[in-house]
């Protein structure tokens, strides 16, 4: 497995899918993520995950631009937009199938559920095309997966044997998050993928596809996730409230205290730029709660 190298240039991202504006939740990983790379003396470039139209919401993207901008979350490069990159992801998927790596599946979600996702022993797991509905997955292996995370240390994830295997291409052709995320970061030079907790058991199949795809692996560090007042994550799916940005400070002020940072002076806690500034020169991963999540305040 190739490791990016310690000494190499720090490259961050922050990487939203246009399903909505930002939240709470979403600025906290966007924060760490900028906090990290900036404090590293990197780069930090921002994604837009569309390759998912029937979650997308028309105009969000520019809404998640508009947000970070106000916040002083500025990205170093183009954005990126997922949904230019399908050649990329079909490469990607040609050189798995023919290595034997992937396979098309025509189980139906029913067969799936009938075996708790489970594949069942008939299923063809063909390297040819079998419908043209089929889908693409990627074959599981049945080991425990270790790496060090930047925030947590050594992490040891046993693999489930009775999980199924991953889908990397959907029966309706729209490509996983899996896939696509694993070729955009290699893609994008990504050397550090700082993001929630909620995406830590996402990592053993993301380097699995680097390893098998001869990808470096970038260094992985997971953040708390914030939590409404029913316990939940705060989520776009969970009717999170939307940013406001005009008070953007106090939204920074308030996620800095959520990842355990020190606080700056009252003099500058009005001007997000200072703010920005003052934290970066600040930031240190040691003070970052190890628990999974942190109760959000108003």
């Amino acid at each position: 497995m190739q490791l990016v190298p310690s000494s190499s240039p720090e490259r961050g991202r922050c990487a939203p899918s246009p399903s909505g504006p930002l939240h709470r939740g979403s600025l906290l990983s966007a924060l760490g993520s900028y906090l990290d790379a900036r404090a590293h003396g990197g780069e930090w470039l921002l994604r837009i995950e569309d390759i998912d139209p029937p979650r997308e919401r028309p105009g969000a993207d520019i809404l998640i631009c508009k947000s970070l901008l106000a916040h002083g979350l500025r990205w170093d490069e183009e954005p990126l937009y997922q949904h230019n990159r399908s050649s990329a992801y079909d490469q990607a998927l040609a050189c798995l199938l023919s290595h034997g790596h992937a396979y098309y599946c025509i189980c139906s979600r029913q067969q799936l559920d009938a075996g708790k996702s489970i594949h069942a022993a008939d299923c063809p797991q063909s390297q040819q095309r079998p419908y043209e509905s089929a889908a693409i997955r990627l074959r599981i292996a049945s080991e425990h997966s270790c790496f060090h995370d930047s925030m947590l240390g050594p992490i040891t994830l046993a693999s489930d044997a009775d999980a199924a295997d991953v889908v990397l291409l959907r029966k309706d052709g729209l490509y996983s998050y899996q896939l696509a995320v694993v070729i955009d970061d290699d893609y994008q030079r990504i050397s550090d993928v700082i993001r929630g907790r909620d995406l830590l058991e996402s990592t053993p199949c993301q380097i699995r596809l680097q390893r098998l795809l001869g990808l470096p692996v970038p260094r992985y560090g997971h953040l708390p996730l914030l939590l409404n007042e029913q316990g939940q994550k705060l989520s776009k799916q969970n009717l999170a409230r939307p940013l406001d940005d005009t008070r953007a400070p106090a939204n920074l002020m308030r996620c800095l205290a959520a990842l355990g940072q020190p606080l700056p002076p009252a003099t500058i806690r009005t001007d997000c730029g200072a703010i920005l500034n003052w934290a970066t020169l600040h930031w240190d991963r040691a003070r970052i709660p190890a628990q999974d999540s942190v109760q959000h305040e108003e």
